[in-house]
């Protein structure tokens, strides 16, 4: 959720991941949405919408076998300057250049909210996702959505609900056997009082905050 989303420079896109707040909402992210979806080491997961890789490294460094997708170019070479083991193709997240299956977990963090039509995006998602999808969506109405719903470093983002979410997911073939979902990002983040009361918040059953984490499973366990 980086607030420098306009215009898409790399250098302070990624940049902004590295200040205090923006590391303590990466982190908040990060270890919600890995909750959600509980992925194995070594399996496979597309990072769509990759930009700058911040997400896609992150999943590496936890063992997972890691590809990123992104339309621009820009952002793709910042990416692979920064990891090169890591392999990050062109491409659009309505139209994904590979087979059914190809992946265990495919996984969008905030770059949905640029997609004019999501639920397309997801059913691409959900079929070349063997076991699951995870998002990761600017949540509406919240704290950050009051504050932020006109500000220029979030020009042309869309915000979501739950129940536009839940539309997109009944379109879906096969249907989800399992999906879970929770929020997070209730307040700035600024103090260190807000980031430690957030941290014992229950974050599935507040549904309040400017983040909405969900993951989308093919089986029960």
């Amino acid at each position: 959720m980086v607030e420098t989303l306009t215009p898409f420079d790399p250098a302070p896109y990624e940049a902004w991941y590295h200040t205090a707040r923006g590391c303590w909402i990466a982190n908040r992210e990060f270890d919600l949405l890995w909750r959600l979806l509980r992925p194995g080491a070594g399996e496979g997961l597309l990072d769509v919408g990759c930009g700058t890789g911040h997400f896609s490294r992150r999943f590496a460094r936890v063992g997972l076998t890691v590809i990123g997708l992104d339309p621009d170019p820009a952002m793709l070479a910042f990416a692979r300057q920064r990891d090169g083991a890591i392999a990050f193709l062109r491409g659009r997240v309505e139209a994904l250049p590979f087979a059914d299956g190809a992946f265990d977990y495919c996984v969008a963090v905030t770059s949905l909210c640029f997609v004019a039509d999501p639920a397309r995006a997801l059913a691409e998602m959900w079929r070349v996702a063997r076991r699951g999808v995870a998002l990761g969506l600017l949540h509406r109405p919240s704290w950050l959505w009051w504050r932020k719903r006109r500000a220029d470093s979030y020009r042309g983002a869309r915000w979501d609900t739950w129940r536009e979410v839940q539309g997109w997911i009944r379109t879906l073939a096969p249907a989800p056997r399992r999906v879970v979902h929770g929020y997070g990002i209730f307040g700035s983040g600024a103090s260190v009082m807000g980031r430690r009361l957030e941290e014992r918040l229950p974050l599935a059953r507040l549904p309040l905050g400017g983040f909405l984490a969900l993951a989308l499973h093919r089986t029960e366990a």
